[in-house]
């Protein structure tokens, strides 16, 4: 029998560390949605000492999460490790994971404790976490740099402690993959009591290298990986699910493991990250990538059609690709609808989110007379921006483009109710509207991204909009979607000043 390969996902928390990637409570409870659907083994939902908000995020995600375990990340601190623990209380299977850096270099310059200190600390850490849970996690920060007597020296201490999950981790992607799993192997060979303890590995990208550095360190012994949907993660990000999941699956003369996963949740996942987070995915990117799958040699078009395993390793329905065909239309019924729905994995809350969706689906209909599964997932998404009361609501708006004129846009809003007109002029008609809502809305931030998707071909396509607006160090992003790409714009623009407005987001994890 082959072991179990489990797969720790830390989009929600180092994830989030990307700049402008900071989500709110109910974001983070819809992606943790999927990744439990996903059957993801475990889901780190933040870093609940950060803030009151990270807290409550933490706390919301393990209240609802039955099938993952739910895991909150401390320093070695018994202040970290109790506020993880207050959050983690109603998880059905929680993990708290708890670490100190222990390489010269963050001994020396960041903590400013000797060897002796460190170890002292990082047991006490573990023993201070065991009080809560049994199910403790550690890592050395900056493993990749440590040296491996020290590195012994500390896991040696944290398992007799009582930790059972070991994570060794590459923090600024430093090492080569023949080098990080001859650690692997080094750490499990020469630590006395390592048979008690599961081998984990966090990777970060900074070199290229990421999922590289995992898969051999999987190879040297390694049994859980920790990732992020799209390889999301601050600097280059974190190694990629995706990419993880599927070498394992697709080589399976070469692993001796395998996950749990239910692969075809893996496209929904990265479309539902990638449209929270406002970081679109690259057409070339492996797996999820719109590129993918996509054949334009003919030579290559050519051996597919013949038999698809002559250029294809993997199957696109097996990641959750699915083919661009019309699937409901303006005369589809509520039913069909909701049907429909279940088939993609989109699961709404309440029969009142459900009448809603309808309601825009058919409203789209009539604007688009052929509605593809992509369109779905973006109406969903695009709804779930709505579901809350905001204070800013678009009324009506007016544009008007022509050659050799400045673009002019009159908008109208609802401010609390309460409907106020303003007119500007722009660029172009996306900015004369920004121009113009911001006469009203007086923000005073600074538009730091501005991204259009098609989401479907055609010129009848809906555009999805990203916006990403800064304000006092505030980040936030908004998101919209709809045939005409100035009203997607428009919603998208609307909805981060929302966000601004309503305090639903934080400042960047670690500020």
């Amino acid at each position: 029998m082959k072991d179990q390969l489990i797969i720790f996902d830390t989009t929600l928390r180092d994830g989030e560390q990307s700049p402008g990637a900071s989500m709110t409570r109910e974001e983070k409870i819809r992606i943790a949605k999927q990744l439990e659907r996903m059957r993801v083994d475990v889901i780190e939902a933040g870093f609940p000492a950060a803030s009151n908000g990270d807290f409550e995020a933490v706390k919301a995600v393990a209240d609802v999460i039955k099938d993952s375990t739910v895991c909150g990340l401390a320093r070695a601190l018994e202040k970290d490790i109790n506020r993880a623990g207050e959050a983690l209380k109603g998880a059905n299977s929680g993990r708290i994971h708890t670490f100190i850096a222990t390489s010269p270099i963050h001994m020396e310059r960041k903590l400013r404790m000797t060897p002796d200190q460190v170890v002292e600390q990082a047991v006490k850490a573990v023993q201070w976490a065991r009080q809560w849970t049994d199910n403790v996690e550690f890592s050395p920060e900056d493993a990749g740099r440590s040296e491996p007597d020290f590195l012994c020296r500390v896991l040696e201490a944290v398992i007799d402690a009582g930790a059972r999950t070991l994570n060794i981790p590459d923090t600024v992607g430093y090492n080569l993959p023949w080098q990080f799993g001859e650690l692997i192997r080094t750490l499990r060979e020469r630590i006395p009591n390592s048979d008690k303890a599961i081998f984990s590995v966090h990777c970060h990208n900074d070199l290229g290298l990421a999922v590289a550095n995992s898969l051999s360190a999987v190879l040297n012994g390694a049994r859980q990986v920790e990732c992020t949907i799209n390889g999301l993660g601050e600097r280059a990000g974190n190694a990629s699910l995706e990419e993880i999941v599927m070498a394992v699956r697709t080589r399976q003369d070469q692993f001796g493991c395998d996950t749990r996963l239910d692969t075809t949740q893996i496209v929904p996942a990265s479309r539902l990250v990638a449209g929270i987070t406002g970081f679109a995915v690259q057409p070339n990117k492996a797996v999820v990538g719109a590129n993918a799958f996509a054949h334009e040699s003919g030579i290559h078009q050519d051996g597919v059609l013949k038999h698809r395993e002559t250029y294809e390793i993997m199957r696109a329905e097996d990641v959750g690709w699915s083919a661009n065909k019309m699937v409901l239309g303006k005369h589809s019924g509520r039913n069909a609808f909701k049907a429909r729905l279940k088939e993609l994995g989109i699961e709404l809350d309440s029969e009142e989110a459900i009448n809603a969706a309808f309601a825009r689906f058919k409203d789209l209909a009539d604007k688009k007379h052929e509605i593809f599964d992509e369109d779905l997932h973006a109406l969903v998404s695009d709804e779930a921006t709505v579901q809350t009361p905001d204070r800013f609501k678009l009324v009506s708006l007016k544009v008007c483009s022509e050659t050799g004129e400045t673009p002019h846009a009159y908008v109208v809003l609802s401010d609390h109710g309460q409907e106020r007109r303003a007119d500007a002029l722009g660029g172009g008609p996306v900015d004369a509207s920004f121009k113009a809502m911001d006469l009203l809305i007086q923000s005073n931030s600074d538009l730091l991204l501005y991204s259009v998707n098609n989401i479907t071909s055609g010129t009848d396509a809906q555009g999805e909009v990203t916006v990403r607006v800064n304000k006092g160090g505030r980040i936030v992003n908004g998101q919209g979607a709809d045939t005409d790409i100035v009203i997607a714009s428009a919603k998208a623009y609307l909805h981060a000043m929302n966000k601004l407005f309503a305090g639903k987001e934080r400042a960047h994890p670690q500020v």
